[in-house]
């Protein structure tokens, strides 16, 4: 199923189903939020579709007007942003042919010679796809922040005024809720854009962590079910008129040097992310950027991530924000 969260004319929010066209939205009676229809889900031992599927309900509303009136929400969230954690891993995907054969050729050399981020894309191409169940090599991996930096779809992605760039990282993700047992349960994926300040990271990959830092964009619609392996999208950015760059870029496990069930098990292998009721939204990585092309962006602009497998487009302008805290803002007690 096409799952969404929207707010009604009146302000009240549902969980919606996007019928196969994409043209209208039908709301799932008895459910305000993903949340908590995947939690009576894993009360009732079924699946998402189970319990969606015969709650239909009601007229059918024009999905294209939800959207351009920001009414449609992040797909999944938790009550309180605190138990929601929004995290991803790296170095995960193959990218392009000739980006490979690249790859292949620095790869030929002694580990001796390779930087940090090479030898661990060495070894995921290595031993991140396991055929005998055990897990394979642990990936590259990153926190990103609470629920609080998630921005819906349409909403500005806030560039804070000590960043030094604001660059789109077109993504899947998957959308977990932790069950009453500390069970992982995934509600299923959705187009996420990273977004990562790509200079800060570039001074030093030791400033990794401090680029992630930032806030997001994941939806607008949550596919449930079984992903195809290969997925094809198109990343562009906006100004004004103006396409001012695009690029396609690959997905899937078929374009990966790790197996979805391999970065799952390293980020759930953790006991304090398998805390009942908590919320997981989890970046899977890509392998193209607009900044390796040497764009730079501006408030105003717009990403566009466009997955037709998953949905309609993930569309989201640049802002830049003060975040109105300076050296010296801690007080004592």
């Amino acid at each position: 199923m096409r799952l969404i969260q929207f707010l009604a004319e009146n302000g009240t929010q549902h969980v919606g189903c996007v019928a196969d066209d994409g043209r209208s939205v039908r709301a799932v009676g008895g459910f305000v939020s993903s949340y908590e229809l995947a939690q009576a889900a894993i009360a009732r031992r079924v699946s998402v579709d189970a319990l969606a599927q015969p709650a239909l309900t009601g007229e059918a509303l024009p999905y294209d007007v939800l959207l351009r009136e920001q009414r449609v929400l992040t797909p999944l969230a938790h009550p309180d942003v605190a138990h929601c954690f929004v995290t991803g891993t790296g170095l995960t995907h193959t990218g392009s042919a000739s980006a490979r054969d690249a790859m292949h050729q620095k790869l030929s050399g002694g580990e001796e010679s390779l930087s940090d981020s090479m030898r661990i894309f060495k070894w995921g191409m290595e031993g991140g796809r396991p055929a005998d169940g055990l897990p394979g090599v642990q990936p590259e991996w990153f926190y990103k922040g609470n629920g609080s930096i998630v921005a819906a779809p349409g909403a500005p992605l806030a560039m804070p005024d000590f960043a030094l760039d604001g660059g789109e990282e077109p993504e899947l993700v998957g959308l977990y809720v932790i069950g009453p047992d500390g069970q992982p349960y995934r509600l299923g994926y959705a187009i996420g854009n990273e977004f990562s300040d790509h200079v800060t990271e570039r001074q030093n990959y030791l400033y990794l962590a401090h680029s992630k830092l930032r806030v997001c964009a994941i939806g607008p619609e949550l596919r449930s079910g079984a992903l195809p392996a290969h997925l094809e999208g198109t990343s562009r950015i906006r100004r004004g008129s103006e396409v001012r760059w695009e690029k396609p870029f690959l997905t899937g496990e078929a374009n990966m040097c790790h197996s979805l069930a391999n970065l799952e098990y390293h980020h759930f292998k953790y006991e304090a992310h398998r805390q009942p009721g908590d919320v997981h939204l989890h970046f899977f990585g890509t392998a193209t950027l607009s900044f390796s092309d040497n764009i730079r962006v501006e408030p105003g602009d717009r990403f566009e991530i466009d997955l037709p497998a998953l949905g309609a487009p993930l569309v989201n302008p640049l802002a830049l924000v003060d975040r109105g805290f300076a050296i010296g803002g801690v007080r004592a007690l």
